[in-house]
């Protein structure tokens, strides 16, 4: 019996699994590891952190679902994966070998390279795990009751800058309507060298669309900026200037902080020789797949991809849940192809679609492809966009409890903003 293992239940694992389990013969073995039983919609933990979700909402028990459609499920993680053997050993004891395996790991968060960051050993709050979002809540409601002034940001070493500015805007909504907003300072602190450069050397006219945005509502910004450290209450960051040198040191107070932590590799996937950057990103050819271990391909936030440009802070290159999708698809296509005997062919497309929730509206970026030079370059804002997100969360929830493997195209939100795209893009 043939075997692939799909590491990692999230948006991209499972939209692998249910399609493979689908497609490849009974007797060909689709397998799940994961570090929990649960499924996380990661998108909506903004909407977590100022309480508009409960944790309940967005996280679903996955047990019960593939149970439902056979799907082996361990759920003790990787602990070492032995490529030249195609062989993974679990945190549990056992040991699997494997005639495909796809990573879709996510990041680790590196709290620990900036002192006093992360809500765990540190002063400041985060989004980026489910439970992280809880506590953002819990802060923003000790904040209400007593206000003060609040930063929020992507520290060095971040990569994807959307959520920061879906929690700025977000969180600015949400204090205008407790009216408290006046008693509330806000400024966003980003490694980025402008407003709404995203990791993507600006997305259309992103650029003016963003401080506009902030002007009007009174955000303060910092832009090519390093933390150094973090103290209770202060944050102590560099100012950056072209060349790369500090030009100002800023001692920033602050009553609650959000800040996106830098990202690298999950320990068991950096480990594998030649697997991945140095930083613990799996490297991938055209067809998502290792150059070295032809069994592996890899999606999502796990895969390196370079920086666009060169900048003074180091900014990485978002990858969005359009383009994870994009990466499922190659590799599952990719996959049946080898099956058949078939050379590869699917190659992702790498668009970058962003749907930014504002609390009273939303902004949308869209670069197809993602690096320059693109055939759409487009970024607007309306209600359209606060819709096409809750939409997109009911649908993927809906999806992982159906076990469809029906993939969310860019070309439904591409027609929602009157964009006409041709084959090529």
């Amino acid at each position: 019996m043939k075997r692939t293992i799909v590491i990692g239940a999230g948006l991209g694992g499972m939209s692998i699994v249910y399609e493979l389990r689908q497609k490849l013969p009974k007797d060909h073995e689709v397998m799940i590891i994961n570090e929990s039983p649960e499924f996380h919609f990661i998108p909506s933990n903004p909407w977590v952190a100022l309480g508009e979700r409960t944790k309940e909402q967005v996280v679903l028990d996955l047990s019960p679902y593939v149970e439902k459609f056979h799907i082996p499920f361990n759920t003790s993680g990787v602990a070492e994966i032995f490529a030249k053997e195609k062989r993974i050993t679990t945190g549990d004891g056992n040991e699997y070998n494997y005639d495909y395996l796809a990573i879709c790991t996510g990041p680790k968060l590196a709290f620990e390279a900036i002192t006093g960051s992360g809500p765990d050993n540190g002063y400041t709050n985060s989004i980026c795990t489910v439970d992280h979002a809880v506590k953002s809540y819990e802060a923003l409601q000790e904040l209400v009751k007593k206000p003060g002034p609040v930063l929020v940001g992507a520290m060095q070493g971040a990569s994807c800058f959307g959520p920061a500015y879906e929690y700025v805007l977000s969180l600015e909504t949400h204090l205008r309507k407790l009216k408290v907003r006046d008693k509330i300072p806000i400024t966003f602190v980003t490694s980025e060298p402008y407003i709404g450069h995203m990791g993507l050397g600006g997305v259309g006219d992103s650029k003016a669309l963003m401080e506009h945005e902030f002007r009007e509502r009174g955000i303060k910004w910092i832009c090519n900026s390093r933390v150094k450290e973090f103290e209770s209450g202060m944050a102590h960051i560099e100012e950056l200037n072209r060349k790369g040198e500090v030009d100002f040191d800023h001692h920033l107070p602050f009553s609650m902080a959000m800040f996106l932590p830098p990202f690298k590799g999950s320990p068991a996937i950096a480990a594998v020789p030649e697997l991945c950057n140095p930083k613990g990103f799996v490297i991938t050819d055209q067809f998502q797949r290792s150059p070295i271990y032809p069994e592996i391909f890899a999606a999502g936030v796990c895969v390196a991809i370079p920086p666009l440009e060169e900048t003074p802070v180091p900014v990485g290159a978002p990858k969005t849940g359009f383009m994870i999708e994009s990466m499922t698809t190659a590799i599952v296509e990719n996959i049946l192809s080898l099956e058949k005997g078939e050379e590869m062919h699917t190659k992702p497309t790498l668009n970058a679609l962003c749907l930014a929730d504002m609390g009273d509206k939303g902004a949308a970026f869209i670069a197809l492809p993602q690096n320059p030079p693109r055939n759409t370059n487009w970024t607007s804002m309306g209600q359209w966009v606060h819709i096409a997100k809750i939409a997109y969360e009911k649908y993927f929830l809906y999806k992982v409890k159906k076990g469809t493997s029906e993939p969310i195209y860019e070309k439904y939100i591409l027609k929602a903003a009157g964009i006409t795209r041709t084959k090529e893009q």
